[in-house]
């Protein structure tokens, strides 16, 4: 299946302190292809890893595996467990909700989310 190119001018933007009334532009929605992840730098040098399904929703979560210390989550499969869409670590395989942070393998361990917005 072929995906046609999106023709919009529509950005990704991250809300980077919670409550906080500050935007960050992260990239043109038409970067995120569904079921892929992008890589994004912030200004405090984290990195974020930004998803899009196939419903169009948006998701962003820091980029660094916990369990494996790599900033690779971005490379993750994405996929859906009981309702929960998650992504999973290209290192040792744990899924994390991509809602909520949480590891679905382990859940003793969360991961940073972000606010996430096409506008």
């Amino acid at each position: 299946m072929t995906l046609a190119p999106e023709t919009t001018d529509l950005k990704i933007h991250l809300r980077l302190e919670e409550g906080g009334e500050d935007w960050f532009t992260v990239c043109d929605l038409a970067q995120l292809l569904p079921g892929r992840g992008v890589a994004a730098l912030l200004p405090d040098g984290r990195q974020v890893a930004l998803f899009r399904d196939r419903a169009g929703e948006l998701y962003a979560v820091d980029n660094r595996d916990p369990f494996g210390g790599a900033a690779v989550l971005s490379r993750g499969l994405t996929g859906t467990h009981q309702g929960r869409p998650f992504v999973a670590s290209p290192l040792l395989k744990q899924r994390f909700d991509l809602r909520s942070g949480e590891c679905l393998d382990d859940e003793t361990v969360r991961i940073a989310t972000y606010e996430v917005r096409a506008a």
